[in-house]
Parts: C-alpha cells; structure tokens; sequence
C-alpha cells in the first residue's frame, strides 16, 4: 500500500504532491552536495568523478521541478483558485529564483565530463558559489512552499 501511494505522488500534478517532491528531490541533492563537499581535496579519483556525476544529475532534476511542475502547476490554476497568492508570489521571484537555476546550470556544465586538475582544482572554490545561489533559491522557494501549503489549509478547512 505504501509503495502505491509513494507512486501516486510521484505521478501527481496537485500542488502539494509536487511540494513534497521538489523538497525530496531538493534534499537529494543537498545530500549529494555536502558529500560531494567532504571529498576534499579533491582527486581525479573515480569517487569524485562518480559523485559529482550523481550530484549533477540530482541538481537538474531538483531545478526542474520548480519551473517546469510547480510554476506551471500555479500558472494553470483558475483566476479564482485558494492558490492565487502563490501564484503572485511565485510570479515576483521567478527571476530571482531563474538567476540560481542559470548559476546552477553553469556549475553542471562546466563540470561534464572527464574532470582535468585545473577543474577540480576549482571545484571547491565553485562547490562554495553554488551553495551560496542554493541558499538564496532555497530561501525563495521556501516562501512560495509556505504560500502553497497556507493556501491547501484553506482548501482542506
């Protein structure tokens, strides 16, 4: 039973349901990241090389979740929908929120592929600006999660 209702979340378009993955999906990653970040210094071993590859892969789909589900899941509700105060808050710091996604890209391109000494060498200097953009991403997106989650209170109630 559990494992049909963990499937059904991840299949659904309510907007709780895509809360609760893109705070799952944002822990993953930030798992990842502080592992990542406890390899140092870091080596052109297989285990940085493996481990950043995951993380890479966890952050784009963490960054995913919020323009492509959750944003459209507010832009699609109704003019008159218990969701509108989110959808405006969501709409006023969607720039702010897409100059972390575009910093975040940048760190997941730069380091695709083989890694050279010169790229690792910087990789704790970049590790440290991309968990500075995740904090002030995070800080935003907690804003819109505490809109929508005031606003499914008022559904339920």
């Amino acid at each position: 039973m559990n494992a049909m209702m963990t499937a059904d979340v991840v299949h659904s378009k309510t907007l709780p349901d895509l809360i609760t993955k893109l705070l799952v999906a944002r822990q993953h990653s930030l798992v990842l990241f502080h592992k990542l970040a406890a390899l140092k210094p870091f080596a052109p071993a297989a285990p940085v090389q493996h481990l950043l590859q995951r993380f890479r892969q966890a952050l784009v789909d963490y960054l995913a979740l919020g323009p492509f589900e959750i944003y459209e899941a507010l832009e699609e509700q109704p003019v008159d929908s218990p969701y509108r105060q989110a959808r405006e808050l969501a709409r006023r710091l969607y720039a702010r929120i897409a100059r972390t996604t575009q910093a975040a890209l940048d760190f997941h391109d730069r380091y695709d592929g083989d890694l050279s000494s010169p790229a690792l060498a910087e990789l704790d200097k970049e590790l440290s600006r991309l968990g500075e953009q995740l904090a002030v991403r995070i800080a935003l997106e907690d804003r819109i999660v505490t809109a929508v989650r005031n606003s499914g209170s008022r559904i339920a109630a």
